[in-house]
């Protein structure tokens, strides 16, 4: 599964500083069992907002990962709470399958 989250910085503050405190936690997040990486990206367009999408064997795996955070990791998270506005996404289930389309050679 995925959790996904956005990430709006706060004014005066950039994307870089949150990023810092992001690698940190999730550095220690990553070590939970049933953690499979976790990626932070940039909107086109509005560099003060961002979204984290971290993947999990399991919703149970991601809520036992939150329900016993290290005193770590909570101490991270607090230090970047007053740059930033972090609004949940939710968890999304991975697809049954996935269709690509193929992608054709074309050349003149």
């Amino acid at each position: 599964m995925k959790y996904i989250f956005e990430v709006k910085m706060k004014p005066g503050h950039s994307a870089e500083e949150y990023a810092d405190a992001w690698v940190r936690a999730s550095e220690l997040i990553q070590q939970a069992p049933g953690a499979m990486g976790t990626e932070l990206h940039r909107k086109i367009g509005e560099p003060d907002k961002l979204i984290a999408i971290a993947r999990w064997q399991s919703k149970a795996h991601r809520d036992a990962m939150e329900n016993n955070h290290s005193p770590e990791i909570e101490k991270i998270i607090k230090s970047a709470a007053p740059f930033v506005e972090i609004r949940s996404l939710g968890g999304y289930e991975e697809p049954e399958w996935v269709v690509m389309p193929l992608v054709e050679s074309r050349r003149g």
